[in-house]
This record gives C-alpha cells, structure tokens and sequence, in this order.
C-alpha cells in the first residue's frame, strides 16, 4: 500500500517486536491438535480429518494476518479507511476464482459433488444481515474473528462466543416465529450466465469495490490501520504477522479446499446451534422435539456426534490452530478483569449474531464469503445491508463504552 494510492493522515505505525513464546499454551494446544486430529481420522474417516485439518491451517492463518471483517467495515464507515475491505475483495476474488474452476470441472474429493446454493432472497437474509453487524460491532468479533479470537486466549470474546451460541438457540427454540417470512427465490448467477460470465461479473464487482474505497480514502484522508507486534525475516512466516493481502489470498485458497473437500461453502454459525442444542440436551431438555431440529438434515445432524459437523470441525479447528499460532508469537494471553459494559456489550452482541445468522442463513463467511464466491446474489444483498448494520452499530457503541475510530485519530 502506497499513500500516493491510498492516502493517510500519517504513515502507519512502526510494528513492535512480538513477545517471547508462550511455552504452556502451545504445548497444550499442539498436543490437542495432534491427539484430536489423530481421534477423528481414525474414528471418523479421512475426510472429516481432513476437515479438523482445513480448520486448523485457518485458525493459523486468520491469526497470523489478524484477518478481521468487523474492524474492516468499523474503519471503512467511521473514518473511511478501506483497507481492511479492499483485502476481502482479494479474499473474495481468490475464492470466487478457485471455486468456480472446481465446479465447473465438476471435481470433489472423498465423494462430494461440488454445487453453488443460494439463499432466498427476501426479509429475513436482510434483517439477519443487520442484526448480526449490530452484533459484530458490539461483541468485537465477527463469526470467523470471534473464533480465532477465542484461540487465542481474549477473554471478552469468550462472553461473545457464549452470547453467540445463546442467540442460537433463541432462534431455533422461537423457529416458527422467524419462519416463513416473505422471500424472492435464490438468484445464482451461473444459471444464467454460465460459470464463468458469472465470475466475471463477480471479479468486475470486486474492482469496482476496490476503486469506490480508493476514492472515499482519498477524500476523507482518514487515519492509518493500527500495526500489531511482528516478527523480521524469515521467521514472520511462523511469527507472524502476515500481510493482509497474503492473508486474504491464504484464506481464499483455504475456503476453496473446504469447498473441494465437504462439497459446499465454508461456515461456521450452524454449529453454534448445533452445541448449544446438545448442551441443551445434556440439562434434560428436548431440542429434538422443536420445529427446527425436526427438518430431515438437522435431525440428523442433531443425531450424530460433533466430530461428523463439517462446520464443528473447521470451527474447532481454527479454535486451536489460533492458539497455536498465539502462542508462538506470544501473543496468548487471559483478560482477568473485563469493564461490565464491555462484558454486556459482548453478550447482547453474540445475542444478535446468532439471531442474525440463522434468520439470514450464514454470516459473513457462510453468507458474505460463501454467497459470493459461489455467485449467488444473497451474499452481495448480505454485505451491504450488513454495511447499513455498522452504520447502527457505530451509533450504540458509545453506549457500552466501547469506542470508534475518528478522524484526528494517529491510527483506526
């Protein structure tokens, strides 16, 4: 990034030394990663391995590049900085590339069929778009970030994670209430114009993202993105922190291979009610007999054991893999004492993240990412009604303490 380009109010921060290696937490976790891994390969086959694997190498990759789609769009709306947004384009573009080239080779491995799948097109994928960005910004995270943030080791996310799993439940408890409300039937751009008119068009979109931002960015001059602690030379691979852009590119290439291996998109929400109805289960409560849990797959998912949840593998997965790569940069570290606001503000934002997730069926990777490296219109209407969402979600975050980037700021 250059400020001839991408204009900022001052040059970006000098990056700190990370700190020693936190010994302890990595043991812990590469001995979970390696026994747990060793567990569901043998126990469960080789593609649901693979899985846990493919979720492993994201944790570390979302850490490492400290990939947020919450901050991206907190900076983009408060100061105009567009950074953050121009790597999901990369991130989306990189997706969109490789995804269309496995399916329409119609290649899969360990049996599945690689196919695109829309989401309707009506008033709940909008108002679960704004709900879960109000979400976002009062939890601090978003559905992947809330995730590796956990890994990691930060406490508050830890209560937004609790929220997000407890919004779930909500929603799948009151389904009849969130159910049929009025929709247009799913627009997938490949089955009008073909695989690829539809990743032109995608790629065409993702440019035209990339220039308005560039042009916000050079009126409004805005401060530049905040450097976390770094590694030097060669030992950054392992140390971090990545580029955004090789990070986006990492990620792209690693939401395909989730794609290639289980057949469909990358998520991560339906998970979250899937464990909270289990523990549901384990109080001696009934979530089989609600409306939602009776549909033929969610029974059956309810049925099975975690380990055979495509979402619950890759989302325990980068559960680990952040701790892992945490702890090599030293950066794994418990939050003892969390302001209660703060606290608040992570509950009643998991809340609505897992309220908005189900009622838009996705999130910003089951919804934003998945829907539009697949070409499907919903994921488009999802990011922008979700832009409109952090517009709110700015506005209440005074409310609970929690503070946004401004203009005379030295970094957003």
């Amino acid at each position: 990034m250059t400020t001839q380009y991408f204009p900022t109010s001052c040059a970006a921060p000098v990056p700190a030394p990370e700190e020693p290696v936190r010994t302890v937490p990595l043991v812990v976790a590469g001995l979970l990663a390696v026994g747990l891994t060793w567990y569901v390969w043998t126990s469960f086959g080789a593609k649901q391995g693979v899985l846990l694997t493919l979720g492993l190498a994201l944790g570390l990759a979302l850490f490492h590049s400290r990939f947020g789609f919450t901050p991206a769009w907190r900076q983009l709306i408060a100061v105009g900085n567009g950074e953050g947004l121009r790597a999901h384009t990369l991130l989306l573009g990189t997706a969109a590339t490789l995804i269309a080239l496995i399916i329409s080779t119609g290649s899969g491995l360990f049996g599945s069929v690689p196919k695109a799948v829309g989401t309707p097109l009506g008033l709940a994928l909008l108002a679960g778009a704004v709900l879960f960005a109000i979400g976002m910004q009062l939890g601090g995270a978003c559905a992947s970030g809330t995730l590796f943030a956990v890994g990691a080791g930060q406490s508050t996310i830890v209560l937004t994670l609790f929220g997000f799993i407890a919004g779930s439940v909500f929603y799948t408890w009151a389904f009849p209430l969130f159910d049929g409300w009025p929709a247009f039937p799913a627009v997938v751009l490949s089955d009008h114009v073909g695989w690829w008119g539809s990743w032109l068009i995608t790629i065409a979109l993702l440019v035209l993202i990339v220039l308005a931002t560039r042009l916000v960015q050079a009126r409004r001059t805005p401060p530049p993105v905040d450097a976390v602690p770094t590694a030097r030379g060669i030992a950054r691979l392992v140390r971090g922190s990545w580029p955004l852009l090789a990070g986006a590119v990492v990620l792209g290439v690693l939401a395909a291979a989730v794609f290639l291996v289980s057949g469909g998109i990358w998520g991560v929400t339906f998970a979250f009610a899937l464990w909270g109805a289990k523990v549901v289960q384990l109080l001696g409560l009934h979530p089989e007999a609600w409306e939602f849990w009776q549909t033929p797959a969610n029974a059956k998912a309810l049925a099975a054991p975690i380990w055979t949840d495509k979402t619950s593998l890759t989302n325990i997965g980068i559960m680990i893999g952040a701790a892992i790569a945490a702890a090599v940069a030293g950066a794994w570290k418990i939050h003892s004492t969390i302001p209660w606001r703060t606290a608040l503000a992570a509950v009643l934002g998991g809340v609505l993240m897992g309220i908005g997730a189900r009622l838009a069926g996705g999130c910003n990777i089951g919804a934003y990412l998945g829907g539009i490296s697949v070409g499907s219109l919903h994921g488009w209407l999802w990011g922008v009604f979700a832009l409109g969402g952090t517009w709110i979600g700015l506005r209440l975050r005074p409310l609970f303490g929690l503070a946004n980037p401004r203009p005379s700021d030295s970094v957003c």
